[in-house]
């Protein structure tokens, strides 16, 4: 345990010019009201409404829950600090908000999984969709998921505790992750980094391709049904799609990375911390007759608490 010279660290932050950050503040501001505003309202729609009885929206419900944590161990540190003076993190904080991150992180995409194969089960195996999702099965899944994600984190963050840090304390990054972190370590990582390219760099790329593998198999069973069968099935598919192309992409962008991208790596962030949650809500209801028609009933009549 050798992190005794440094108690806390210097968040670079994405830019350094000062007119940018003013507009950011305003523009990422907006965003994260807009991430907390959508998911809460897709979280509460379901919620209290028929659709918790179905596993697709279940997991819709958790999804949009794990975006708003998600978001929020990064955006509010990243939007006041774009106005401070000292961007500063404790040596603890930024422990804590690695974990988060990737506690938060790893959750959604193990979700993202667990909903690819309700998607399998209804269009590919519709007769037995009831046992195959049974509320037992959709409990277990979510619990595996956040068992799963919280290995992962454990993990990340019981390597970056053992690391000396000695100086200097900049981290290029607006939040704690683990390679910037890596970079600053006084030793040689090179051993680690490869380790954490391995195990989450791989285990992103296999889950996206397991992922589209599945929506490949799907849209293949999907043709040989009516039309109005197939279009509610692509139009279901084409959002999850678009969310797994959304939040995969840019992480294995960040996670596999070429010979020094850690510039890149705060944009690629960007897009999985902020843009993809605010995309989410939107790609769900958008698409979606009945996610319109249970906000409707929900928040569009006098007595929201009556008629369950």
């Amino acid at each position: 345990m050798g992190h005794q010279n440094i108690t806390e660290f210097i968040l670079l932050g994405l830019f350094s010019d000062e007119d940018v950050k003013v507009a950011c503040f305003v523009v990422f501001s907006l965003c994260y009201v807009a991430i907390l505003s959508g998911n809460l309202l897709i979280l509460l729609t379901i919620r209290w409404s028929r659709l918790s009885e179905q596993p697709m929206y279940f997991f819709l419900s958790y999804l949009s829950l794990m975006d708003v944590c998600f978001t929020s161990t990064v955006a509010p540190k990243l939007i006041t600090d774009l106005l401070a003076q000292r961007k500063t993190i404790s040596y603890n904080d930024c422990m804590s908000q690695m974990f988060y991150a990737h506690f938060f992180g790893a959750t959604e995409i193990f979700i993202l999984v667990a909903m690819a194969y309700d998607r399998y089960a209804a269009i590919c195996r519709p007769l037995h969709y009831m046992v195959i999702m049974s509320r037992q099965v959709c409990y277990v899944l979510v619990m595996a998921s956040i068992i799963g994600a919280f290995i992962h984190s454990i993990l990340h963050v019981l390597i970056i505790i053992e690391l000396p840090f000695c100086g200097p304390n900049q981290i290029d990054h607006y939040f704690c992750d683990v390679f910037p972190l890596l970079k600053l370590a006084c030793m040689d990582t090179s051993l680690l980094v490869i380790a954490i390219i391995t195990t989450t760099g791989v285990m992103s790329i296999l889950t996206f391709v397991a992922l589209l593998i599945s929506y490949i198999i799907i849209l293949s069973t999907v043709r040989t049904h009516s039309s109005e069968g197939r279009h509610k099935a692509l139009s279901t598919c084409g959002s999850h799609i678009t969310v797994v192309f959304m939040f995969f992409l840019p992480l294995i962008l960040t996670y596999v990375p070429t010979a020094d991208s850690v510039s890149n790596d705060k944009v690629f962030a960007l897009f999985y911390t902020m843009i993809a949650p605010m995309f989410n809500p939107l790609i769900y209801t958008l698409r979606n007759t009945d996610m319109k028609n249970a906000m409707r009933k929900v928040w569009c009549r006098e007595k929201p608490f009556e008629g369950k």
